[in-house]
């Protein structure tokens, strides 16, 4: 049995799936707990990663952990995992964590959930993805309305990763002593700016999107004005602005470990072009 945190998130989502196809014992943790779009067999269980009482009786009979950062929760849902007998962790990480630098709010964060599972006494293994192909679907609502769409950013480079492949990649740590203890960057297989996105975006709806880059005050703003906390604001400036995280370089990992190339954002797109529609 494997226990899956986040199961219906980008990443989480399809680590359930890969888990079930391919014929393992899935228990799905989401803070709801439905069991609406999970794939036959898989067994539903509401939890919140920052109540660890609530997910304690999910841990009864897994072997393995798929666990998400950043709550508070975690230390003591580690203890619980290995009270259960539970013996291996894969924590979703982040490359940010690779800068060290525990000032910056989104690093710290996950370099304090690094320590904690290299702590708890578990095999382990942390999966540190660059951003994710997902995050295009901010543009969503832009595209729907016009050609031109306003990216924070512009000359900020990344290798963008289809969570399809992060999933893949979780998936065979938690099947194999092989990752047990170590640390697996991965990447998207090409370095792109935002105006490469929002123009392969409108080849896979059969469009001439055009883009605008925002200023530093303008993408300050927005970003603010949905909610961003301050900090990690300031934390994705750090990143793209100061140069302090560099995701301009496509690494080869996830085909070391699946054995194929990373899906490319153009797949990615034509996948989920009606979302843009």
């Amino acid at each position: 049995m494997f226990l899956v945190t986040g199961a219906t998130g980008n990443v989480g989502a399809e680590l359930v799936r890969a888990l079930a196809e391919s014929g393992e014992r899935v228990r799905a943790v989401s803070r709801s707990g439905r069991r609406e779009g999970l794939p036959p067999g898989v067994e539903a269980v509401a939890g919140d990663l920052n109540r660890p009482e609530s997910v304690r009786d999910a841990l009864d009979g897994v072997r393995g952990l798929f666990l998400m950062p950043g709550y508070e929760g975690q230390r003591q849902i580690l203890a619980d995992a290995r009270a259960a007998a539970v013996r291996r962790v894969v924590l979703l990480s982040g490359l940010s964590a690779g800068t060290g630098d525990r000032d910056n709010a989104v690093a710290g964060y996950l370099l304090a959930a690094e320590d904690a599972v290299r702590g708890s006494g578990l095999d382990w293994t942390c999966v540190r993805p660059t951003s994710f192909m997902t995050n295009a679907l901010r543009l969503a609502d832009q595209i729907r309305e016009g050609d031109t769409v306003r990216v924070p950013f512009p000359d900020a480079r990344t290798t963008d990763i289809d969570p399809y492949d992060i999933a893949q990649v979780a998936q065979r740590a938690l099947l194999s002593d092989e990752f047990a203890g170590r640390v697996l960057e991965v990447t998207g297989p090409e370095a792109l700016l935002p105006a490469d996105r929002v123009r392969i975006l409108g080849e896979a709806l059969g469009r001439n999107l055009h883009a605008v880059g925002l200023g530093h005050e303008e993408a300050r703003a927005e970003m603010e004005a949905t909610g961003m906390p301050k900090p990690y604001v300031d934390a994705f400036f750090a990143f793209f602005v100061d140069g302090t995280l560099d995701e301009s370089v496509a690494l080869p990992t996830v085909e070391q470990v699946t054995g194929r190339p990373p899906r490319t954002f153009a797949q990615w797109a034509r996948d989920h072009a009606d979302a843009f529609r």
